[in-house]
């Protein structure tokens, strides 16, 4: 590349860092979730809105800058959302506990498992084709529609607690748990329709290997892997680790990529899996590491990322109002209805479904990271992935709006019942600040 090419390389990710960072900020200020304003900065800057004003001179050139670096741009992209996935499964592995194991399987259970099984039984008779991706696969799209269907958010949720001061609360602890269960369990299914989505010209016998294979790496990332790197963290002849902690974390993560890589299983579900390694059940050896790469990750890389989901919806060519409404009202109803029965089944009552009901309806990160990896493996059409990412935002926002209702008027999130805070430790401990 050129002096010029560089520069006007550095000068679009300025443009990007700026604007996901500004529109973010102004949405955290009104206590909405900041990845709602990244996206949004993307669709002001994609086609959906300075695109329509192609034929002035300098919108025009931005928008040629934007194409002559798609292949950097897209490098930049993918390295976001791995670098999300990579955190998401560090934070995944920190937070499994034994503490309210009950309520979190029931939760987990019914308020996932019912809304997936329902969407699948629903498939056969909804109108799916217009749904269809390049791909052409109805397989893989069944799944990722119930995926859509059952999907919960851990890293919007997590920054929603936070800045409402409520990440210490028992009301936070059980919904992440609730979330981590259903983020392995829905990235294990997303592996196999992304690998049956990539097996159109294969036989029967080298779909399933291909299947059979997705999963045994996702088996062995869960179970074997984290003991064989928890074992390299405490060698002493681990000298990455020992001169930078920082560059070996990283190197852990490539590792997985290029692994996964090597046997065409998709990278998302490696950088998960990279992350949840790297943190031990007991104790996380690279405290200091984790925190650089995230705070560098989600500085630099994790904005654009979003940024780039929001310039790639073209609002005015692949939306569809009504698809759009119905997914949204369909999803949200079934996701509603399936958590109020499992907390019910879990012992809780009045407010405090109606509280866990609306906060793991948020689909937010993963389900935009679902409508990216399932669009881009050509499972899901242009119209669907749309939807996908308006869904994410939406519910996430209502979640947001709900939850700092509830603090505002002094609700508890949790009334107390066997094993918990009490309600005024419950509202206390949702005002203390959280340690950063």
């Amino acid at each position: 590349m050129s002096n010029t090419e560089v520069g006007s390389l550095i000068f679009l990710l300025l443009v990007f860092v700026a604007s996901a960072h500004l529109l973010g900020h102004l949405f955290a200020r009104m206590r909405q979730p900041r990845v709602v304003g990244e996206i949004l900065a993307g669709v002001i800057l994609g086609p959906s809105v300075i695109g329509r004003f192609a034929d002035v001179p300098a919108i025009s050139s931005f928008l040629d800058l934007t194409h002559r670096h798609a292949p950097v741009l897209d490098f930049i992209y993918w390295l976001g959302l791995l670098l999300l996935m990579f955190i998401s499964g560090a934070e995944t592995r920190r937070l499994f506990s034994r503490d309210d194991r009950r309520q979190v399987t029931w939760l987990a259970t019914v308020g996932t498992g019912l809304p997936f099984v329902i969407a699948l039984l629903l498939a056969p008779i909804l109108p799916l084709g217009t749904m269809m991706g390049a791909a052409g696969n109805r397989a893989s799209l069944i799944i990722v529609f119930g995926i859509a269907v059952a999907v919960t958010s851990i890293p919007v949720i997590s920054r929603i607690f936070a800045d409402l001061k409520i990440l210490n609360t028992r009301f936070a602890r059980l919904v992440l748990g609730v979330a981590v269960i259903e983020d392995i369990v829905l990235w294990a299914a997303l592996a196999i329709a992304t690998a049956l989505a990539g097996t159109q010209k294969m036989s029967a016998g080298q779909i399933a290997l291909h299947v059979i294979g997705t999963l045994v790496f996702f088996g062995i990332g869960l179970t074997l892997a984290p003991a064989f790197v928890k074992r390299v963290n405490k060698t002493r002849f681990n000298f990455l680790a020992q001169g930078s902690p920082i560059g070996y974390v990283v190197a852990v993560l490539f590792a997985y990529c290029a692994l996964a890589g090597a046997m065409d299983v998709s990278l998302v579900f490696a950088a998960f899996l990279a992350g949840f390694a790297v943190v031990s059940n007991k104790r996380n050896r690279f405290p200091e590491a984790l925190d650089s790469i995230s705070r560098f990750a989600f500085a630099i890389f994790i904005p654009i990322y979003f940024l780039i989901v929001g310039l790639k919806l073209n609002l005015t060519k692949s939306f569809s109002f009504g698809l759009l409404a119905t997914f949204l009202v369909g999803a949200c109803v079934i996701k509603l209805i399936s958590v109020a029965l499992g907390a019910r089944l879990a012992g809780f009552r009045g407010l405090d479904v109606l509280n866990l009901s609306i906060t793991t309806n948020a689909r937010g990160g993963p389900g935009i990271v679902l409508a990216s990896v399932a669009f881009d493996a050509g499972i899901i059409n242009a119209a669907f992935y749309t939807t996908l990412v308006l869904v994410a935002v939406l519910t996430s926002q209502l979640a947001g709006a709900w939850l700092e209702l509830v603090l505002r008027k002094g609700w508890p999130l949790l009334a107390a019942v066997p094993g918990a805070s009490s309600l005024k430790e419950e509202v206390v401990s949702s005002q203390l600040p959280v340690a950063s």
